[in-house]
């Protein structure tokens, strides 16, 4: 599918909806407005189709048209509704499953990484608007395709690059567990993204892994962990990595520094990181990483240090900093609107410190995000104020979501 959505083939995109949706023809021409012969040509490649006829077919079958090659920069920009590209993440999906026997053994080329990788981007994007647990299946069915796709391709040039696309599916998957709260698939997730980025020689990408694995068990509150795991991350990492890797594995060390309480080890760790964001080399990020590691980014993690350290005032100030120049998903704003909750309860600003956390709430029922839930549940449970209303009304909210008065 990712391959066919790379080239426009309207042909394979058509008929691999049709059987993911599981319809006739007849469904199907029903669906988008041809007559059944016209439907059959398309399908069996002897129909040529117009750019508005391809347009068409993409609207009715609900693709998001920045997901095929032609779409213009607008259309791009826009992207697809919510409910769009995650109907749509489904199809892509349910295709995958189909790739390992139309990819037999001598058909693994040039081109097979890619469009492996294709999909677990394809997965990472639909991520910041759709709830992980249904971006999950889909996500674990393509780890197995990575897994099936790189054991046939073991004894080929190719098999590097495969062990790098199955490293990045399963980190993705690893990433997708954390936010539903499966912690103990989440780890074994991450150990298998870690083996096979070693398995592909790529330093960088296991650097990558080892540091997504020591945030992890940060997160979950095993900080010494996530700091030993941190160091050998950095001590694979070499000195010359790129400006980017540094900075983020500097903050990832800050925010365990914080967790244990040594507050000079964690602003070390800042101003190292604070040091790589303003190289002249940290313009273009290297993969995995998608965006470059810049001062917004940086002022967050110390932002976060600031509420572990009970920090409130500086914890404040480094939140404004990073949101004045942070870009990121509706589920990574609420936690940094639990983190930012608990430096306004610890400055005594019960009022915005409960209205944040009642934000966060909302959003981790609306997208089902454990991961959101569990960190508005452990603000509260450190909260040792007084019960103003606006706390008896937020745990009104937080028992309405518990007892599922409010969908989850």
């Amino acid at each position: 599918m990712a391959d066919a959505l790379a080239t426009c083939d309207m042909a394979v995109i058509v008929e691999d909806i049709r059987v993911a949706r599981g319809w006739s023809q007849g469904e199907l021409a029903n669906a988008v407005g041809y007559s059944q012969s016209w439907v059959s040509r398309v399908i069996n490649g002897q129909q040529s189709l117009t750019i508005e006829q391809v347009r068409d077919l993409a609207t009715r079958l609900e693709i998001p048209l920045h997901l095929l090659r032609f779409a213009s920069a607008t259309e791009t920009r826009k992207g697809a509704s919510p409910t769009r590209r995650r109907d749509f993440g489904k199809v892509i999906a349910t295709a995958a499953l189909s790739l390992p026997t139309a990819c037999a053994g001598d058909d693994i080329d040039d081109g097979t990484a890619p469009t492996l990788r294709a999909i677990t981007g394809g997965q990472r994007l639909l991520d910041a608007s759709s709830p992980a647990h249904e971006l999950a299946p889909g996500a674990v069915a393509h780890v197995a395709l990575t897994e099936r796709v790189l054991k046939r391709a073991q004894h080929t040039p190719h098999a590097p690059e495969i062990a790098a696309g199955a490293s990045e599916a399963a980190g993705f998957a690893a990433w997708l567990h954390t936010d539903m709260g499966d912690l103990g698939s989440a780890r074994s997730y991450y150990q298998t993204a870690i083996g096979h980025a070693r398995q592909a020689g790529h330093q960088l990408l296991e650097v990558y892994m080892l540091g997504s694995l020591a945030s992890f068990e940060i997160e979950v509150e095993d900080p010494q962990l996530g700091l030993t795991l941190a160091a050998e991350a950095r001590r694979r990492m070499g000195a010359d990595a790129h400006p980017t890797a540094k900075a983020w594995l500097s903050c990832v060390r800050s925010l365990a520094y914080a967790s244990l309480g040594n507050s000079s080890a964690c602003s070390h760790e800042i101003a190292r990181a604070e040091a790589n964001v303003v190289r002249q080399e940290n313009a273009a990020p290297p993969w995995p990483w998608v965006f470059s590691f810049d001062d917004s980014k940086v002022a967050s993690h110390r932002a976060l240090a600031g509420v572990r350290l009970r920090h409130p005032k500086e914890a404040r100030a480094a939140f404004s900093e990073a949101l004045h120049g942070f870009n990121t998903n509706a589920k990574q704003a609420a936690l940094l609107k639990v983190e930012l909750a608990s430096a306004h309860a610890d400055a005594g600003d019960v009022d915005e410190a409960f209205r944040l956390a009642s934000e966060a709430l909302r959003t981790g029922t609306r997208f089902r995000s454990e991961r959101v839930i569990t960190r508005v549940r452990r603000f509260r449970r450190g909260y040792r104020g007084a019960r103003a209303r606006v706390v008896n009304e937020f745990d009104e909210q937080l028992t309405d979501v518990l007892t599922g008065q409010r969908s989850k």
